[in-house]
């Protein structure tokens, strides 16, 4: 099965960046503990207050389980908080 990666690209408000960098580390360890076929994730800050989330699943079949889950955990509910809007979401495979 190829990895399936998915793409997030959003807003954080300058004065919201601080907060939303804090939760990362406790988002991943939420992620990692309570998320089937979590691989990794990394964040990538671009212009114009947007980011990046580029976040590797064993299968788009984890993807769409971790998806339901919503922000079931403190530490992802705390980094969804510091986001200020969504401008895409992108679901591929590794080549």
């Amino acid at each position: 099965m190829a990895v399936t990666v998915e793409l997030t690209r959003f807003t954080v408000a300058p004065d919201k960046v601080e907060e939303m960098l804090a939760a990362r580390p406790g988002m991943v360890a939420d992620f990692d503990a309570d998320r089937e076929g979590f691989l990794g994730a990394r964040l990538v800050r671009l212009p114009n207050d947007e980011w990046l989330d580029v976040v590797e699943w064993r299968s788009e079949a984890d993807f769409t389980a971790s998806r339901a889950k919503g922000p079931n955990l403190p530490g992802i509910a705390a980094f969804f908080a510091a986001i200020s809007g969504l401008v895409s979401d992108e679901l591929g495979t590794l080549a």
